[in-house]
């Protein structure tokens, strides 16, 4: 199988880069916000393996890949290369397909080899590999046991000489992660020399397996279990509210913090623990039940969100927006039908990739029907109000989800008491930490 790396794609450079900038706007179509953390690699980074946690199928090397300024080749699961369509956007995007064992139990062991073998070439010679090391996506509360094939490609790239190889974790967080305009966080860590790490041969691929290891759980939010980094996520935000950062990148930092604690006290105080998680829960839960937000509680600034509309351009746009809602509801809810029955972690790969062919042949079709059914000029106008009025949707779809009901004053006043009482025995564990 010839291998579409970076450096020997068929195509010019042009498409590629073409098609990143195309779905970096997409990916900003489809998530409300994009933050990021760290220092993001240069664009004349080369010879660098990135390494990132998998949790949302085919989402999280395409926001990797639209993130990051210098080009990446991304190794991904030879089965991807059977899907129609598919596989001429791996191709385009320099996507390098490895066999796994759970995908084919009777492989041939010389046909990874050769893989490797064009990979360590390609670093040599200053590409870059976006690789998932924990060998699939998952929707676990925690990473998942690294493989060692992330720094045996850096092995081999060192033996062939060249470009000096490095790597660098990088990160994924989300808040909603099967949701539609939900957020997402991308956290880039520590660039590390593999020439720098000790031991050779075998005792070298494990140090950086364990260092690659090292670098996502401290860029990661984990908890042993799905209840328990809710309750980690919840307390983050609790102290970010107060702390007035309620940005995806000031939770994930405190929330970082949080779980450090929580591991420190659980050994020390049960008690406590179960104390802030009782509390905790008992205030989400009624914020949820009222579909309340804990910043309209402490009164803290309002999370990231679009510029609010004027009344003025509201009501110009009621009329775009209403046809929007009209013409594509069924584009709207269909990739969320497909997507129903999906693993947690494909629900979003699967809205996405479900709307990137609905939509167009959607739009494509009221295009033609208003140039065919209507003379002009209203034909004109009709396919640019079909064309146009998706996005007014959009808005005010955005400024509908963002606003919250208003409590009554005893609703706040009984939410106040919860969340004192949360906070309260947040920090008591706090104060029992050591300095």
């Amino acid at each position: 199988m010839q291998l579409p790396l970076a450096d020997e794609l068929r195509d010019p450079p042009t498409l590629r880069g073409a098609l990143i900038g195309t779905f970096r706007r997409l990916m900003r179509l489809y998530f409300r916000d994009i933050e990021r953390y760290g220092e993001a690699p240069a664009v004349a980074t080369r010879g660098r393996v990135f390494v990132s946690n998998h949790s949302n199928a085919l989402l999280d090397p395409v926001l990797v890949m639209t993130d990051a300024p210098c080009e990446i080749s991304p190794v991904a699961k030879s089965t991807l290369w059977d899907i129609p369509g598919l596989k001429w956007l791996l191709d385009r995007a320099g996507a390098v397909p490895i066999i796994r064992k759970k995908d084919n139990p009777d492989k041939d062991a010389s046909q990874n080899a050769a893989v490797f073998d064009k990979i360590a070439g390609h670093l040599a010679g200053g590409g870059n590999i976006l690789i998932f090391p924990e060998g699939t996506s998952h929707s676990d509360s925690k990473l998942a046991p690294l493989k060692s094939g992330a720094a045996r490609m850096l092995q081999a790239a060192a033996e062939r000489g060249g470009v000096p190889p490095t790597f660098q974790a990088v990160a994924l967080e989300f808040d909603a992660p099967s949701d539609f305009r939900s957020r997402c966080l991308v956290l880039w860590g520590p660039v590390r020399a593999f020439a720098d790490l000790p031991g050779d041969g075998e005792d070298k691929i494990r140090a950086a397996t364990l260092q690659m290891e090292a670098d996502l759980k401290e860029l990661l939010v984990e908890g042993e279990t799905h209840q328990d980094r809710m309750r980690i996520a919840r307390v983050a935000e609790l102290l970010a509210t107060d702390a007035g950062d309620r940005t995806m990148g000031g939770w994930s930092g405190i929330g970082r913090q949080v779980e450090l604690a929580s591991q420190t006290l659980r050994s020390v105080d049960a008690t406590l623990i179960a104390r802030i998680a009782q509390h905790v829960d008992a205030y989400y839960g009624e914020l949820e039940r009222l579909g309340l937000d804990d910043t309209q509680i402490a009164g803290g600034p309002p999370p990231p969100a679009p510029a609010p509309m004027s009344p003025l351009r509201r009501a110009a746009l009621a009329p775009l927006a209403a046809s929007g809602f009209a013409l594509y509801a069924i584009p709207y809810f269909l990739p969320r039908w497909i997507a129903r029955k999906a693993d947690p972690d494909a629900t979003s790969t699967i809205k996405f990739g479900a709307a990137m062919v609905v939509y167009p042949l959607w739009a494509a079709g009221l295009v033609t029907g208003s140039m065919v059914l209507l003379p002009p000029p209203l034909s004109f106008a009709a396919a640019a109000i079909a064309v146009t009025s998706p996005f007014a949707a959009l808005r005010w779809l955005d400024a509908i989800y963002l606003k919250k009901p208003t409590p009554s004053p005893d609703e706040l006043a009984r939410l106040m008491r919860l969340r004192i009482t949360a906070r309260t025995a947040i920090d008591e564990a706090r104060s029992k930490l050591p300095s």
